[in-house]
């Protein structure tokens, strides 16, 4: 296998994903960029410091996230092109997936700056993996719009083929899972996984029926993937 050339000597963006969870989910080469960089671009630095101190990394952070992203990235992408080279992490898996990142890296990219993405963690594979549902052909929704657009979405996700998966967070997840079963049928199969990685991850399986009647008794923690078989 060929070896990957000294790090310091590409400028450029590095999208590095973060575990999910279990912090030994980091690859080897992602704790060298992060050590190398000159600044990690931080989701919410208060997150990312507790897994830079568990490597011993002291890279000095800076705040990027969604409430600051449109002010922050030209002047991020003047110090890229003067030579910089600077770290993207999200508070967990991949940048720009679900996550801050898709404004930087298009700047970036119409500013003809290098962009480098290293493979790892991200909570949509797993979930998929484990599901037990068709995984050669699928599709990643992201989080369904919360208001606007909400029952557009729902719409096509009726008519949709391919195997689905969803981001949904504790206090809406019963919510759509009622909208999921009233759209596409109660008796379609799904899944849900929760805390992927962590010490109580588990992934239930069922009809949309069953997995709303699930966690109406069983009270939801943590953070879920949704996967839903498509429609016939």
């Amino acid at each position: 296998m060929e070896q990957q050339e000294t790090l310091s000597a590409q400028n450029g963006l590095w999208l590095v994903p973060t575990p999910i969870g279990n912090l030994g989910d980091i690859t080897l080469r992602a704790l060298e960029v992060l050590r190398t960089t000159d600044v990690i671009l931080a989701e919410d630095t208060r997150t990312t410091s507790k897994l830079l101190r568990h490597y011993d990394i002291d890279t000095p952070m800076r705040s990027l996230h969604m409430h600051n992203e449109h002010k922050a990235v030209p002047k991020i992408v003047s110090e890229l092109a003067s030579g910089g080279t600077m770290s993207l992490v999200s508070d967990a898996g991949s940048p720009s997936v679900s996550d801050p990142g898709f404004l930087l890296v298009r700047a970036c990219v119409e500013a003809e700056i290098p962009v480098h993405a290293l493979p790892g963690a991200t909570a949509l594979i797993p979930a998929l993996t484990l599901s037990g549902l068709p995984s050669d052909r699928f599709v990643f929704e992201g989080f369904l719009p919360p208001k606007k657009g909400r029952q557009k979405r729902l719409l096509t996700l009726a008519a949709e083929q391919r195997t689905m998966v969803l981001y949904e967070s504790p206090h809406r997840i019963i919510k759509t899972l009622e909208q999921l079963a009233e759209h596409l049928g109660e008796d379609r199969s799904a899944t849900v996984s929760r805390e992927l990685t962590k010490k109580f991850e588990e992934t239930i399986r069922g009809t949309l029926h069953e997995l709303v009647h699930h966690f109406t008794q069983t009270p939801p923690k943590g953070e879920f993937v949704i996967v839903i078989a498509g429609g016939s």
